[in-house]
């Protein structure tokens, strides 16, 4: 009978630790496991593997020969292995810029693909190819031909300024935002319903449109406007109290951020990132 792998690697362990219960720390199982693999590869050997010297337990001449020809092929293996995962391409992960910065980097570094694999990532609002990413997160409803849709966190907004632009002022009613520029954002007139406010007349919007939520909080740090933001996402801001919040109104919806991949792609990698994403979005809801 031909000993298993898992036997042998239990016997070389023994001889390079030295002792049973070293090898078993080593292994992580109990010193009667590694006991009871010995007792039965000696069986399936059909000779000693180890001899008892006094308290000691010593591997015979034939032991210590065979556990290196074994610590050899184990070192090979795990070469091979090494050789094969720095071949593999990296797996593309394409995400919008504020959403990249803010949620994504402080939370991919602890990430541990069980498929090891480096991390290439994109950083761009524009939609890809479907095959130029492994795995894309964009902001939407739903609804991605040929892509199967992971729901990551709801697409939040609340209008949020510097101290400073904010001065001694209360701001207890929507309607006071009139006084204040206000950084251009495609949702300010559903904020305003969600307030339960109408959109006040007059309203005064910043020159400049900036392309990112990023560069709008950016600008609202310096005291240029008002920027409507995510809560989340710029979280850090507020409680260093560089932004503030005034209102307690947050829109939230119906748009989510989701992480997307091909639907007809079979690897493990990318559907285990995708899964490892919903997990710390539903950690930080």
């Amino acid at each position: 009978m031909r000993p298993s792998l898992e036997s042998l690697r239990v016997l070389e362990a023994c001889v390079s630790a030295g002792s049973f219960a070293r090898a078993a720390e080593r292994l992580f199982l109990t010193p009667a496991a590694v006991s009871l693999r010995i007792r039965t590869l000696e069986a399936e050997l059909g000779q000693p593997l180890f001899e008892r010297i006094g308290r000691r337990v010593v591997p015979t001449a034939a032991a210590s020969v065979l556990a290196g020809r074994v610590h050899e092929a184990l070192s090979g293996i795990a070469d091979a292995l090494a050789d094969f995962q720095a071949a593999m391409p990296p797996l593309r992960l394409t995400a919008p810029p504020t959403f990249a910065s803010r949620w994504l980097a402080p939370r991919l570094a602890r990430y541990v693909s069980p498929v090891p694999s480096s991390i290439e990532i994109d950083v761009s609002a524009e939609v890809r190819d479907a095959h130029a990413f492994d795995v894309a997160i964009r902001t939407g409803r739903g609804g991605w031909a040929g892509l199967d849709e992971y729901r990551l966190t709801p697409v939040e907004v609340t209008p949020m300024l510097a101290p400073s632009l904010l001065g001694n002022r209360t701001l207890d009613d929507a309607r006071t935002l009139a006084d204040f520029d206000l950084l251009p954002h495609p949702d300010w007139e559903r904020w305003f319903a969600a307030a339960q406010s109408k959109t006040p007349p007059g309203l005064r919007f910043a020159a400049v449109d900036y392309p990112t939520h990023e560069l709008d909080a950016n600008a609202a740090v310096a005291g240029l406007g008002v920027a409507l933001l995510s809560p989340s996402l710029f979280r850090p801001l507020l409680t260093s109290g560089q932004l503030v919040a005034p209102f307690s109104c947050v829109l939230s919806g119906p748009a989510w951020h989701f992480a997307l991949m091909r639907a007809d792609d079979a690897r493990l990698a990318p559907r285990q990132l995708c899964a490892w994403l919903c997990e710390q979005a539903q950690e930080t809801a």
